[in-house]
């Protein structure tokens, strides 16, 4: 399900409003709806957010540091992917450019996972953008940065979960010529002759380097046998 308008409840809304309104945040934050068996743990605040103890804003908060969140995403994922997935679920947009990544990936390492929703959620922006009641969703900003900052937000909030890997976000698979259309990836396959392996060492080591580097710096230090090996990598996961 996509949403197409704004959904916002409040004190007045009828549980009919709240309950379809717990169904956007999870196929927003989630992707999906949860299993039978994943809801138990979320029993008692779902059934706040029912009866109106708590809003929508809460809720996001609440939901962004449960295990089921985490275990989807944060633990199955790089720290740059998983950023991006963040900014995604609960901004409505991709990571604008690589200062933005910087300093939260640098939250993310400093002062942890749940700190770091928990920033995203209390954001000026997020306020001004979905303010308390209104379940976030894929937004159209009114300025963009530049047409690659347009399609990459694009190309993310069409993206099905694990669609283009779980390593490198869309900055990154679009500096390595990656095809992507409608949430669908096609990898260059390497050219003959060039080498096809990479380690698990120099893979992490790459993924370091672009969590302080921006993604232009990086690729232009990589031979095209490195950028390479490195589609095939991606390919493979």
């Amino acid at each position: 399900m996509t949403l197409t308008q704004p959904i916002t409840v409040n004190r007045y809304s009828s549980l009919e409003d709240r309950e379809l309104a717990l169904r956007q945040i999870y196929q927003q934050i989630l992707e999906r709806q949860p299993y039978a068996c994943e809801r138990t743990p979320l029993a008692t605040l779902e059934k706040e957010f029912l009866t109106n103890k708590i809003g929508v804003k809460r809720f996001v908060k609440e939901f962004g540091q449960s295990e089921l969140y985490l275990n989807t995403f944060y633990y199955t994922t790089s720290n740059l992917k998983f950023l991006e997935l963040c900014f995604k679920h609960f901004l409505g947009r991709a990571p604008q450019h690589h200062a933005e990544i910087r300093v939260h990936i640098d939250r993310l390492i400093h002062k942890g996972v749940k700190q770091l929703i928990l920033d995203l959620v209390d954001s000026e922006e997020y306020l001004k953008a979905f303010g308390c009641f209104t379940v976030p969703y894929p937004r159209q900003l009114n300025f963009y940065l530049s047409p690659n900052v347009y399609l990459e937000s694009n190309l993310l909030n069409e993206e099905q979960i694990g669609r283009r890997g779980r390593s490198l976000p869309t900055l990154y698979w679009r500096q390595l010529g990656l095809h992507c259309d409608s949430g669908v990836c096609h990898y260059p396959k390497p050219h003959e002759g060039e080498s096809s392996t990479l380690t698990q060492e120099d893979l992490a080591q790459m993924l370091k380097l672009m969590q302080y580097a921006p993604a232009e710096q990086v690729f232009t230090t990589l031979s095209p046998q490195q950028k390479a090996v490195l589609r095939q990598a991606i390919s493979d996961r």
